[in-house]
């Protein structure tokens, strides 16, 4: 059982269910955007999204993936929380690329082929765009609903840019289109989302980022990594992040639960529960829990049962706060022997460049 901070906010956010988002779907040239997902791969993402979320909750302590957020909803809710005042991450972020543009710029070099993991609504690669000019964009994300509107957008501003989308959870692995340049390759990961994944994930995520950017072994590929860091800073600050005044990151941790029960056919009600988050100063992380409010259980098909007591709780996200010289050390462990890094005055963010 997890401790408790006084007077935790219940969400009060009233909104459409999105529509089911499944965990793949096919890469989608310029003239076939809206491409139905094949039914065979439907079927088999639909098992996979089944047994994953079904261990996770009969675990001690039970955990639902901070991946299964991003439904049409839970992308919606988040693209919000980038815009409260407490949430300092994304325009700390935007700050610091805008104020070390030239540099950043001169560092990665023009024509290239972009690729964004966890693209969302691309709009941080939106702005990359117009000063990296790459030839080709290629967004990456887990919600097909919600990128393939933003990839739309994309093609709408950048005419002459081929631009490209490819539904995958990349934490099982990222297929790129067959006919994708293999040299000059960038993969841009923004947003401090490697601070999602343990220490030891985050390893094999960079190895995986690593192997992207290398071509896939295309001799000379000559490519890089730009990624966004969350550098470690006031607890306060940490926790208002995480714990908003409007209650909007307390719907978003709880959509995962209507999320959750339209993927496995469960029966949670997200009013049982509250939202947690502290920062874990042993393992320099922001934790996110839902918290049961009274002994209550959950089932779903196939006779899956969780009994919950009353201030049990879900894990449903890590945010891990790096270290320059910590993360220097896990990028050179990945692959990445040479790196760069641009911070605000505050040394609150870190975007860094890397090379093999």
């Amino acid at each position: 059982m997890l401790p408790t901070r006084s007077a935790p906010r219940q969400a009060a956010w009233n909104a459409k269910p999105p529509h089911l988002a499944f965990e793949a779907f096919e890469g989608l040239a310029p003239e076939a955007e809206s491409a139905a997902v094949p039914v065979a791969a439907q079927a088999l993402a639909e098992q996979s999204v089944f047994d994953e979320i079904t261990q996770g909750l009969l675990q001690q302590p039970a955990t639902i993936s901070p991946k299964f957020f991003y439904d049409q909803l839970g992308s919606e809710l988040f693209e919000s929380i980038t815009r409260l005042p407490e949430y300092y991450p994304t325009r700390t972020e935007h700050a610091v690329m805008q104020q070390h543009a030239a540099e950043i710029a001169a560092a990665v070099g023009q024509g290239r082929t972009l690729i964004e993991l966890g693209a969302g609504n691309c709009e941080k690669a939106r702005a990359l765009c117009r000063t990296l000019a790459p030839a080709c964009f290629v967004g990456v994300d887990i919600s097909a609903d919600f990128l393939q509107g933003a990839v739309a957008r994309m093609r709408e501003e950048f005419p002459h840019m081929d631009v490209r989308a490819v539904g995958a959870d990349m934490t099982r692995g990222v297929t790129l289109p067959a006919n994708l340049p293999r040299t000059g390759r960038l993969v841009f990961y923004p947003g401090s989302s490697i601070g999602n994944f343990d220490p030891p994930h985050a390893l094999m995520l960079l190895e995986q980022m690593r192997e992207l950017v290398d071509g896939e072994g295309e001799p000379g590929a000559d490519g890089g990594l730009l990624i966004g860091i969350d550098l470690p800073k006031e607890v306060e600050v940490l926790e208002a992040a995480y714990d908003d005044a409007a209650g909007v990151t307390a719907a978003f941790n709880l959509n995962v639960l209507t999320h959750v029960n339209r993927l496995i056919g469960s029966n949670f009600d997200p009013a049982q529960w509250r939202h947690l988050a502290f920062f874990n100063t042993l393992h320099s992380r922001i934790e996110m829990h839902l918290q049961a409010m009274s002994p209550l259980q959950v089932r779903w098909p196939g006779g899956g049962v969780r009994d919950f007591a009353a201030g049990e709780c879900i894990h449903t996200e890590n945010s891990y706060k790096y270290t320059l010289p910590a993360f220097t050390d896990l990028l050179a462990r990945a692959g990445f022997s040479r790196a760069r890094a641009w911070t605000d005055p505050r040394d609150w963010f870190a975007v860094v460049h890397a090379q093999p």
